[in-house]
Parts: structure tokens; sequence; C-alpha cells
């Protein structure tokens, strides 16, 4: 699995405006929007991609990742 693939990426469609919104709980918050889907979905993950790469390059440790952490209930349950 390559290291983005440690961090969540989720796309929801808030009823106010009817586009899609990605984000990256823990890393970073709303951060692309558009009427794709699929597309919006690539957005946060070249983000996450080019954010562990730059963290590395300035040598820095990655923090923990947040799959397996049953983040998606812990969301459904706050709700």
């Amino acid at each position: 699995m390559k290291e983005s693939g440690h961090y969540i990426k989720i796309v929801e469609r808030p009823d106010e405006d009817g586009c899609f919104v990605g984000s990256c709980p823990g890393i970073i918050d709303a951060c692309c929007h558009g009427d794709n889907e699929i597309e919006v979905y690539a957005e946060p993950c070249q983000i996450v991609y080019e954010w562990i790469e730059t963290i590395k390059n300035d040598g820095k440790p990655l923090p923990s990742p947040t799959v397996g952490r049953n983040l998606a209930s812990k969301l459904l349950n706050a709700a």
C-alpha cells in the first residue's frame, strides 16, 4: 500500500450547493469541490501524496495513519 493509502479521504455532497466536497480528516479539511465525485476524490488523494512527500523531504516523521482506526463509524455515530 502506498503511504498515502494510510490516510482516509472522504467525498461528501452537502445539500446546500449540490457539489461534491473532498477532505482528508486529520490532515486537511474541505480542500476541493466539484460536480464529478471521482474527479473530486482524486484531488485529496493527490494533495495527501504531495503532503507526504513534503514531510519526508523536510525529514519529519509522518503522523499516525487514519485508516484502521474506525473513523468512518465514529463519524457516523457523531452525526
